[in-house]
């Protein structure tokens, strides 16, 4: 039998439950062993749900010190306690599966690297859109030069909805960019790939339909040597949403949203021979004309419905896949933290330029 993963999860929340939970009660390769939660009745929701014994549910994550039979610790609780809390853990001896965003500044996330240096511990980064089929798929035919260089790369992600809880807060590593944020961000620099340099940064911010003080409107540009301009919106005040992609190079174009993937191109083999021509063009009779040519198109359509029935849970799926491989037969993950540094770096640079008042301060 195939070695099984036996997992804490730390929060019982939308993270914790809805999504690590819902999957792990199904993946025969882990089981749950243990569940953090502070409010009772979750804890009791879960020894039901997991089939846990009263002495493996805990109020506090000190429940679990000195247990030697946990070979991962899933880290959802509150975003403050990503970057501390997994501090915590490695430090007693756990590995850690990581909940978006990890930390709030760079520094943290240098912090992160060497514990983990230090423990020796292993430190994974639940970053599941990475995975997704649509993102997966549109990087493959982005990288396979059918649509020439790209020129530029736009992401949107976005929504209307107005939002009054604690992911409304500055003061919990809040808004739009730590909450969404991660996953376009981290989609967006593997279309910049380059993780040894920081690429240029403009930002805009704005707050709309929040209850809270941070943002709710996200603009972001980012710009690196050689590689094509990205475009990113995160948006609450979006009435018609979206998560979709718009790629364009020098032979083509790629739209994509959540029913298919759409990329339309011409060979350049087949395009007419042309050169550069100074004077006015005219016509066989003289006449002034229009700078065109007839190009052959090409289009290829890819549906949805042909990758994965459900995108979410199957991005879920793969996720995990990369965590068992890393577990049991030593495979690094796609996800690494020197990629998630830069994000966090790109993010923080985001609020850098945008500082915005916070709840009891004048605007």
């Amino acid at each position: 039998m195939a070695k099984q993963i036996r997992v804490a999860i730390l929060g019982q929340g939308r993270s914790g439950r809805n999504i690590h939970g819902a999957h792990l009660r199904t993946d025969d390769r882990f089981r749950v062993a243990a569940v953090v939660d502070p409010i009772a009745e979750r804890r009791e929701r879960a020894m039901r749900e997991y089939g846990l014994a009263k002495q493996d549910v805990y109020a506090s994550p000190e429940g679990l010190w000195g247990r030697t039979d946990i070979d991962l610790v899933v880290n959802s609780t509150p975003s403050p306690l990503h970057q501390p809390l997994a501090i915590e853990l490695m430090r007693h001896g756990f590995n850690v599966l990581q909940e978006k965003p990890i930390a709030a500044t760079k520094a943290q996330v240098g912090e992160l690297e060497r514990v983990i240096s230090e423990t020796g511990r292993t430190y994974l980064i639940f970053l599941q859109s990475r995975y997704a089929p649509q993102f997966v798929k549109v990087r493959e035919v982005a990288e396979s030069g059918v649509l020439g260089r790209l020129v530029e790369v736009k992401i949107t992600s976005s929504g209307f909805g107005r939002r009054w809880d604690w992911q409304t807060l500055q003061e919990n590593v809040a808004g739009s960019l730590y909450n969404t944020g991660p996953h376009p961000v981290g989609q967006a620099l593997e279309f910049l790939d380059d993780y040894d340099h920081m690429p240029e940064v403009w930002c805009h911010m704005d707050r709309a339909n929040t209850f809270g003080d941070a943002e709710d409107f996200v603009k972001l540009l980012l710009r690196a040597p050689g590689r094509p301009l990205v475009d990113l919106e995160i948006s609450c005040c979006d009435a018609y949403p979206a998560y979709t992609f718009a790629i364009q190079g020098e032979r083509g174009t790629l739209t994509a949203n959540a029913e298919e993937i759409r990329w339309k191109y011409f060979k350049p083999e087949e395009a007419p021979a042309q050169r550069l021509i100074r004077e006015p063009l005219r016509d066989e009779n003289g006449l002034p004309v229009y700078c065109r040519e007839k190009l052959v198109w090409y289009e290829e359509v890819c549906p949805m419905t042909n990758i994965v029935d459900n995108v979410f849970s199957d991005a879920t799926r793969r996720l995990y896949d990369d965590v068992y491989a890393k577990l049991v037969f030593g495979k690094e993950p796609n996800v690494t933290i020197r990629q998630v540094k830069q994000q966090i770096a790109v993010m923080e640079e985001a609020h850098r330029q945008n500082p915005l008042s916070r709840l009891g301060e004048e605007a």
